[in-house]
């Protein structure tokens, strides 16, 4: 039983055998004490001054006595004003570290046939360009996200929805008939999502070209617009594609495939995947007939010039376009027709949508119009906002000059840290090949560490010279540590001592604080699924590396001479391990085992 729960226990007990009281668990408030008194953990007296009829002092000093003398966790306390500072016994720390140790996933809670299903989409990208800076944002979001909820003893299905049709697709469909020569990733040595990302930036140069000389001519700019030759013709393609013209639909297949390959190269490295990939040229129509039915139950209505809408303003929003007059669907209708087909998939009972802030009134109408037309979990629906990402100017030139390369940037971090790692001599004694090998962790840890340290709703600028520092909170200094206990535990393995723990053995300040530190860990999983934040993980893998420095600081562990406490520290040490490792994970940052 954890140390908390005895006390709990011990104290509802304790108020029962002095004032005759059956009091609630919830009653029961324990906390960490605070450094400047005497004690590891504190109870909160208050509660309990009315049923005593004493003074919180009075109340605090008959509790304690009564739970020194009953519960063997216990082996001191002082009173300070309505707080009981309660100190553990080394005996019952011993025994926490033992319970810690057995468990392979301490902390952590597997799913089972009850656990409900919670589906989190996240990336949504765009078939028209290559995955950029806030992309990276969205997917290691969603993807620690999923860990995290899987850690709280979810089923979890991850879910993509790709957005590959439209104007924007056309676009880029348009410039490569009439400027790409037949150009192929193969033929021109580019990753598919780059080949198609620069004909949509070709594009658009034409069409402002176009642009411009309208205007020259007279036109006025919003005109021109509509008017240029260009923009024209891919409109003309978009209606071949939603009549299901064979040419036009075969371009689209086979330049939406390069683009495809693309992205599952950069999924790769990022580490992120998906169980499930739905693509909206499938839901667009799903949507369509089920804004239809709604309508024809009477949830929504249709105008004079036959588009269709939503009135929420008994939801004090106001009126939201579901089908356009000439029928098209809009972004909307879009997620409902996903939303009916994952319905249909999945036995969902919860969804997550991690998307960017700028949706926030999106997904709060689309929560509405879900539940509405009948979606048990759509009032319910949680959209994961979060903010903008930005780099510092200067520090990368991207293609369009605006947008950051997902690819460019991972790419930077990697060789980053590997040309770090040289200077600081920390790759003297390795083969090129593992040099590369833990440059892709390090590189890659200190990206993913840097972004989901950050609360997720605020906006944040990501530093790639600040994010591989191996000191601060930073992801190379935790992994550094992480590599540091293994060198110690390999170390120890070649020993020959095989001391086991006694129950006996005194422990020090630092080694309690420790076994404490680690035993929170269990609360921050939980809080980080209650609170969908990962910045709650990292942060408390951060503490714990810290604590763990602190405490290897001051004390020798190989070569401490008293074998019973070398067999703790070692406990200790491979246990620190271990928390980071599994946190980490959640974060889905790897560690090395040698740095």
């Amino acid at each position: 039983m954890k140390i908390e729960q005895q006390i709990m226990a011990a104290a509802q007990a304790a108020v029962k055998a002095l004032y005759g009281q059956d009091v609630p668990e919830k009653m029961v408030q324990t906390q960490k004490t605070r450094s400047e008194f005497e004690g590891n953990l504190t109870l909160v007296v208050f509660p309990f001054v009315k049923m005593a009829r004493k003074s919180p002092e009075q109340t605090g000093q008959e509790l304690g006595e009564y739970l020194v003398e009953h519960c063997d966790a216990i082996s001191k306390f002082n009173v300070v004003k309505g707080f009981l500072n309660l100190s553990i016994s080394d005996e019952a720390w011993l025994n926490l570290l033992t319970d810690i140790d057995k468990d392979e996933h301490y902390g952590e809670r597997p799913a089972d046939e009850n656990s409900p299903l919670v589906m989190i989409e996240y990336s949504s990208p765009n078939t028209n360009k290559p995955l950029h800076l806030g992309h990276v944002r969205n997917n290691l979001l969603g993807w620690s996200l999923a860990q995290i909820m899987e850690a709280n003893g979810n089923k979890v299905v991850k879910t993509n929805i790709v957005n590959d049709r439209g104007i924007h697709i056309c676009k880029s469909m348009l410039a490569w008939q009439k400027w790409g020569n037949g150009e192929t990733p193969e033929s021109s040595g580019k990753k598919g999502d780059h080949l198609i990302g620069d004909y949509y930036v070709l594009f658009d140069k034409h069409y402002r070209e176009e642009i411009k000389e309208l205007v020259a001519q007279g036109m006025d700019e919003e005109q021109a617009k509509q008017e240029a030759p260009l923009i024209k013709e891919a409109h003309e393609m978009l209606v071949k594609w939603e009549k299901n013209d064979p040419e036009v639909r075969a371009l689209w297949e086979k330049m939406n495939n390069w683009v495809y390959a693309g992205f599952d190269e950069t999924y790769q490295k990022m580490g992120v995947k998906f169980d499930k990939i739905y693509y909206e040229s499938q839901t667009y129509l799903k949507g369509k007939a089920k804004v239809e039915e709604g309508l024809a139950k009477g949830l929504f209505e249709r105008h004079e010039d036959n588009s269709v809408w939503a009135d929420l303003t008994n939801e004090g929003l106001d009126q939201k376009l579901l089908l356009r007059s000439d029928g098209t669907s809009v972004y909307m209708t879009q997620d409902i027709g996903t939303a009916e087909m994952r319905f249909q998939d999945y036995p969902i009972d919860k969804m997550i949508y991690v998307v960017g802030n700028e949706q926030n009134y999106h997904f709060q109408v689309l929560s509405i119009l879900l539940d509405r037309l009948g979606f048990k979990w759509g009032k319910e629906l949680v959209h994961f906002s979060y903010g903008m990402v930005e780099l510092p100017n200067g520090k990368m030139k991207s293609r369009e000059g605006t947008v950051v390369d997902a690819d460019d940037l991972m790419a930077l971090m990697v060789e980053d840290a590997y040309n770090t790692s040289m200077e600081l001599g920390k790759f003297d004694d390795m083969t090129e090949e593992e040099r590369r090998e833990i440059a892709r962790i390090v590189g890659m840890g200190a990206l993913k560490y840097f972004i989901l340290k950050v609360d997720a709703r605020k906006n944040m600028l990501f530093n790639p010279e600040e994010s591989i520092d191996f000191n601060g909170n930073t992801g190379p200094f935790i992994q550094y540590t992480y590599a540091r206990i293994r060198s110690i535990l390999r170390k120890a393995a070649s020993l020959t001592s095989t001391t086991s723990l006694t129950s006996t053995t005194s422990l020090s300040e630092k080694e309690v604080e420790l076994i404490q530190k680690m035993s929170e860990y269990g609360a921050a999983v939980e809080q980080a699924g209650k609170d969908y934040s990962p910045s709650g993980i990292a942060n408390y893998c951060y503490e714990l590396t810290k604590v763990f420095n602190q405490f290897y600081h001051d004390f020798s562990i190989l070569n401490e001479p008293d074998e019973q406490k070398k067999a703790v520290r070692l406990m200790l040490a491979k246990n620190v391990a271990k928390i980071l490792k599994n946190g980490m994970a959640l974060l889905g940052i790897e560690v090395p085992e040698r740095m």
